[in-house]
């Protein structure tokens, strides 16, 4: 793979969007991008978060199990 290639910009809508070739795609829906000096970085979005992932599972349909919980002893100082 090329470490460079040069790429068309066009406008969608108000905004200019640039085309990404094959090579150089994206795995997702989402990308950040950044300004580092003159240069754009278009990095892939990070994955959701701990909390987007649990909004996501299915609910566990399983008891759990009795867990003996005595109280704690006394500690002489």
């Amino acid at each position: 793979m090329n470490d460079a290639r040069r790429v068309s910009l066009f406008r969608n809508g108000r905004n200019q969007a640039v085309r990404i070739p094959r090579e150089f795609e994206l795995p997702g829906t989402e990308a950040v991008v950044r300004r580092q000096g003159s240069a754009l970085i278009i990095e892939p979005a990070p994955q959701g978060t701990l909390l987007d992932w649990l909004d996501e599972m299915e609910p566990v349909d399983e008891g759990w199990p009795e867990i003996a919980d005595p109280p704690p002893r006394k500690v002489e100082l």
